[in-house]
């Protein structure tokens, strides 16, 4: 692997670029988390639960910018720019309508998406005037997130990285400024988040539409906006629908899992809302090695060369091994920091630790999964395996023993925690016997007038 110069310097030109854009969107919440935690434990919880809707708005998000990274990755890699046009205008479509309904939610009906999370009322309430603030930003981020799966998969990652990396730095800045009133501000404390969240999607978005306009890069082509493509279509269904099913499975089981805690305590809630926030920065380096992986994967099997998409295949499952190693291993070495940094409870700060524990072991699951199904599965359009092995794994095990932990035996925090745990660790096995079948091994490109 080492001696392919070819394969080493363009997985690292596509993961560098987008693990950074991973970690800079994570700080945000991280910035969030610090920020209304040292002010008061009640915002930093309310406010995570909150972003739960994001979270979910994000996953039906997922399902369209993946379909369009994975047919988009195997038409740029036969050469046809034509196509991937159409592709980022259908995307566009699905981006934008989702966008608009998640927003109708949020501004309309806040505390009925609050209550969904918990039953305390003044994390309800704090919520409320988060969502009414960032609902807004709700509006923007499909279409954001359109230009920036298109810009990966025509050789621009990079910009990717620099534009993703200007809004959460202004994100966080304005965080600062409006959460703890600098310069003048009043301060807002959680509007105060949401409206720098806001600002930051506005300055992303119209940073994305300025760079489509160089030469080089991919645009919409609007006069073919309105078209449709009947035989592309159904290859975007087919890769979309799978991909959806599975983002929803996993999006609202994570978000149950959120819900799990919420309805345990403020110092439940409280530990799962840090833990959450560490395990979203350590997982950047797997989430670029997937998207990357996946990308480089998809423009050899797109261009015909499925030997050598296999071979590039075979080197991402060590690559996955060896970064679930590394993540369970800084998982660990950051535990103190993270405990001396959050202002928690004595209650809270226990659970804590103990939930820190549980994820190292959790991460080597989490990352072998996700570079494998999300990244190499995906490349050649096997999109089905995930959303089987979530039903089973997630809907079938960890949620009903969560769940009844939670609701009907009350068991310990840290062992509900543990069994929100179970499904990634269980999945191993199985995805690499699915592996060594190759199913993925495809070239889903065909030839369009």
């Amino acid at each position: 692997m080492l001696s392919d110069k070819f394969f080493c310097k363009k997985l690292l030109q596509l993961t560098v670029p987008i693990a950074l854009q991973c970690l800079m969107l994570a700080s945000v919440a991280a910035a969030d988390a610090i920020m209304l935690g040292s002010a008061d434990q009640n915002s930093m919880s309310a406010v995570s639960l909150a972003t739960q809707i994001q979270f979910i708005q994000n996953m039906i998000l997922t399902s369209f910018v993946a379909a369009t990274g994975i047919l988009g990755a195997q038409y740029w890699g036969k050469g046809d720019k034509r196509t991937v046009n159409d592709i980022f205008c259908m995307t566009l479509k699905c981006c934008g309508v989702t966008s608009l309904l998640f927003f109708i939610g949020c501004i309309l009906f806040p505390r009925y998406l609050m209550m969904i999370f918990t039953n305390e009322e003044v994390l309800i309430e704090i919520g409320i005037r988060y969502l009414r603030v960032a609902g807004w930003s709700y509006l923007l981020t499909g279409i954001s997130q359109c230009y920036l799966a298109v810009m990966k998969v025509s050789e621009h990652a990079s910009k990717t990285a620099i534009i993703s990396s200007g809004a959460v730095i202004i994100n966080i800045v304005l965080n600062a400024v409006f959460i703890f009133g600098l310069f003048g501000f009043p301060a807002m404390g959680v509007q105060g988040a949401a409206l720098a969240t806001l600002s930051a999607r506005v300055v992303e978005l119209i940073w994305c539409v300025w760079c489509s306009q160089k030469e080089g890069y991919i645009r919409p082509d609007w006069s073919r906006f309105l078209k449709r493509n009947a035989m592309l279509a159904a290859d975007f269904r087919k890769c979309a629908m799978p991909l959806l099913g599975a983002s929803l499975f996993w999006g609202v089981g994570f978000t149950s899992y959120t819900a799990f805690m919420g309805h345990m305590g403020t110092d439940a809630a409280a530990a799962n809302s840090v833990a959450s926030v560490v395990r979203d920065l350590i997982c950047c380096l797997c989430n670029g090695i997937s998207s990357g992986g996946g990308i480089l994967v998809g423009n050899e099997l797109g261009a015909g060369n499925l030997k050598k998409g296999r071979l590039y295949g075979d080197r991402l499952v060590k690559l996955a091994f060896l970064c679930g190693v590394l993540s369970t291993a800084v998982m660990l070495l950051v535990t103190p920091l993270v405990i001396h940094f959050v202002k928690l409870t004595d209650k809270a700060g226990s659970y804590l630790i103990g939930m820190m524990i549980i994820m190292a072991v959790y991460m080597i699951g989490r990352a072998v999964n996700t570079i494998i199904i999300s990244g190499i599965f995906a490349a050649g359009g096997d999109t089905l395996f995930d959303m089987y092995s979530l039903a089973v794994c997630m809907w079938g095990i960890a949620v009903p023993l969560a769940a009844a932990g939670t609701f009907l035996f009350h068991w310990p925090v840290l062992v509900v925690y543990a069994c929100t745990c179970l499904d990634e660790v269980g999945k191993i096995p199985w995805v690499m016997i699915h592996y060594k079948k190759y199913a993925w091994v495809k070239d889903l490109t065909r030839e369009m007038n």
